[in-house]
């Protein structure tokens, strides 16, 4: 008889996310007349850039034509889009990244939950806590975190990001090996210094381990002193791999395109990662459509960069009513200025799911409990400014009129 995987077994309850949207799902079939806004799960709403809009199409009439059509996509990317990634994401950031070392994937949540296939199983995981929650479950799911006792992982190192300490993760106390970092923050919104972040990348190399950095958010950094990438952080190319995605950059939630950075110099126990990164990628992945990449690619024009610009700004301004919003209805307010992500503490003592359920009940309004991030998530809460103005705002305007004393 066929034996299942006993780790899928030790899983808790569901995927934080869906669980939201059963909870939303179930208070809307009891409340049909409800006016919800969705706040939580990190979508967005504006419509693609018109640059990238117009290559998919060109794109596709040329996948229409005999002399132009093509068929599978070169696993890793094709060329063109992997050398505008290179020339605009790391050259103009003196990151010594080459093309050959990006590979562009279907989105950074497959290429975080793949990642951990390149190590060993006997490697110490550490995390921020709270964290996205894939980087924990991926490594459940392979037998790497152990087993499940009192809300955390038996293997898994959990580094506390609190209001005391700034929401910024403390060195590990204990040897690990792979070190999960998102920087802009999800959840808590906040973004980490490039003096910060040398630390993290001088303890990799000292250490060995391997840094596993998600920079998702980086387009929503505002203040000089934080990197755009990690690779503008010396000798980060010997200890780190990077992930980015064009989901809320350009809109692609939908569309799906990414890329992660495997550097030819980051090598362990004499193997490179880079090598075995292309190996793994070309058995599993056929690639990214030509049509998607071409948008992907349009993302790097002179007019897609002020669109995305403008679509950025547009999700800014959300969070900047968010954060005004929770201010003067007398929530404590964290993130939200380098991240598209608004941190609040639950008032009154209220667990997570508590304030979950208070806040829909009372303002209609969907947010994510911060418990679903990790244990040190308890008694804080996600809004996310990725609805239009309009139903942004109003939102906030029923957040005040409900909790302000």
């Amino acid at each position: 008889m066929v034996k299942v995987n006993e780790n899928f077994a030790k899983m808790p309850g569901s995927y934080l996310f869906a669980e939201v949207r059963r909870r939303t799902n179930a208070y809307r079939a009891a409340h049909p007349d409800a006016d919800i806004i969705l706040l939580g799960i990190g979508d967005v709403t504006l419509p693609l850039p018109k640059a990238c809009v117009e290559a998919m199409k060109k794109a596709a009439d040329e996948m229409g034509k005999a002399e132009t059509f093509r068929g599978y996509p070169p696993e890793f990317g094709y060329d063109f889009l992997r050398e505008a990634i290179c020339e605009n994401d790391y050259k103009k950031h003196g990151a010594p990244i080459e093309a050959d070392e990006i590979f562009v994937s279907d989105g950074a949540k497959s290429d975080t939950s793949s990642i951990g296939e390149l190590f060993s199983l006997d490697n110490v995981v550490a995390v921020c806590d709270p964290v996205y929650p894939v980087y924990v479950d991926s490594n459940a799911m392979c037998g790497r975190a152990g087993d499940y006792i009192d809300g955390k992982w038996s293997r898994v190192v959990y580094m506390p990001c609190t209001k005391e300490n700034n929401f910024m993760p403390a060195l590990p106390e204990q040897p690990v090996d792979m070190i999960y970092l998102c920087f802009p923050n999800n959840p808590a919104g906040v973004g980490m210094t490039k003096a910060e972040l040398k630390k993290w990348v001088d303890y990799a190399n000292r250490t060995g381990a391997v840094i596993l950095y998600d920079s998702a958010y980086e387009f929503f950094i505002t203040h000089d002193d934080m990197p755009h990438t990690i690779y503008e952080i010396e000798g980060a190319e010997t200890c780190a791999i990077e992930f980015r995605s064009f989901s809320k950059t350009a809109g692609f939630t939908g569309v799906r395109c990414a890329y992660t950075v495997v550097p030819k110099a980051l090598v362990r126990e004499g193997v490179s990662l880079h090598a075995l990164w292309s190996r793994r990628q070309s058995t599993k992945m056929n690639g990214v459509s030509y049509v998607v990449q071409r948008a992907a690619e349009a993302v790097y024009s002179e007019s897609g960069q002020a669109e995305v610009k403008a679509h950025i700004a547009y999700y800014q301004e959300n969070a900047a009513v968010i954060r005004e919003g929770l201010e003067k209805a007398g929530f404590e307010v964290f993130g939200g200025i380098d991240s598209p992500y608004v941190w609040l503490k639950t008032p009154d003592g209220l667990s997570s799911w508590n304030f979950f359920d208070l806040l829909l009940d009372r303002c209609h309004v969907v947010g994510t409990p911060g418990s679903g991030f990790g244990a040190s998530g308890e008694g804080y809460f996600r809004l996310t400014s990725f609805n239009t103005h309009e139903k942004t705002r109003e939102a906030l305007e029923r957040i005040v009129r409900a909790f302000r004393g």
